[in-house]
Formats: C-alpha cells, sequence, structure tokens
C-alpha cells in the first residue's frame, strides 16, 4: 500500500513539475503567417575591398584588446569568400572557423546570426539548426553600403556577446 502511495505522489509531482515547465515555455511564433513582404532582402553588392576588410580587421582588434578578450576575426565579401582574418595571439584555436562560419552565415542570409540564435533559444524553432551553413550563435554581422550588401564581419572566441560587441565596432564603420 506504501509503494502504491509513493508511486502516485512521484506521479502526481513529476506531473506538476512537467506542467510548471510547460506553463513557463514561450507560446511558438505562427509559421503559416504569410508576410507581405520578403524579409531580409538587402540586395547583394560589390565585395568589399581588401584594404576596407583590413580597417574593419584592425578596429575589432583595439576594441578586443580594449576589453582584453582574444579574438578570431573574419571579413567576407558578398560572396562569402573570405577577404581578411586574424588570430589574435592567445585566441581559441577552435574558434578560428567559427568566426568564419558567422561572417558567411551572416552575408549567405542577409542577417546578423543573432537572429538564429534567437529563433531557436528564444522561439524554440529548432528545425533552423537543420538548414545548410547556419550557426546560431552572435558575433556574425552583415557590412551594409549604400543599402547593398558588400560583405560580413565574424568574431569568435569569447561569449556570445563578447564577439557580437567587438563585432559591432568593426561593422560600425561601414553600417552608418
Amino acid at each position: 500500500m506504501q509503494r502504491k502511495m509513493l508511486a502516485a505522489l512521484a506521479a502526481s509531482v513529476i506531473g506538476l513539475a512537467g506542467g510548471i515547465a510547460h506553463a513557463q515555455q514561450p507560446a511558438p511564433p505562427n509559421l503559416d503567417t504569410i508576410p507581405e513582404k520578403m524579409p531580409f532582402a538587402t540586395p547583394y553588392g560589390a565585395p568589399i575591398p581588401a584594404q576596407r576588410a583590413q580597417e574593419l580587421i584592425q578596429a575589432a582588434i583595439v576594441e578586443a584588446n580594449k576589453k582584453g578578450w582574444p579574438m578570431n576575426i573574419a571579413v567576407v565579401d558578398s560572396g562569402a569568400n573570405l577577404v581578411a582574418f586574424l588570430r589574435m595571439d592567445g585566441a581559441l584555436l577552435g574558434s578560428v572557423a567559427i568566426a568564419q562560419h558567422k561572417a558567411r552565415a551572416a552575408v549567405k542570409f542577409r542577417r546578423p546570426t543573432k537572429v538564429f540564435e534567437d529563433a531557436v533559444v528564444k522561439s524554440g524553432l529548432n528545425y533552423i539548426l537543420s538548414l545548410d551553413d547556419i550557426i546560431a550563435s552572435r558575433g556574425g554581422i552583415p557590412l551594409i553600403e549604400d543599402g547593398k550588401i558588400i560583405g560580413a564581419v565574424g568574431c569568435s572566441g569569447g561569449t556570445g556577446s563578447q564577439d557580437e560587441a567587438v563585432c559591432t565596432v568593426a561593422a560600425s564603420l561601414i553600417n552608418k
């Protein structure tokens, strides 16, 4: 009899905990809503020149050094081709490819990679992770000049917010 009461009590507690956890989840967005305009439709422009890409890298280095954050910094052109890259002394080796991936995803999908992070973390849209070339981590920012995407910058080596902060400084040289 005691076993049955304990089992019933355990089932009640588990059910209650599951109900509380379920109640705290945000409502998923309605994926059946059809927008009037195409989102993230900024056109591609001429590729960023190498000299300007190097200027972005230098701005990112200055910001990262101010904070004491060793970073990997990548700049790609409007075709997602690597134009400039720098691994700061002490930056994580594993983040070399991640910085480049963030830059490529930002230019290919014409949006900051934070959009993908928010889609997964805040909205529970896990299908995003099944799309080719996605990286659901902030720190990739498109570079927009005269209303056209000329490339993107990607940073990795710190937390997502640190990566994004350094990239934002670099991107601000173009995204005004």
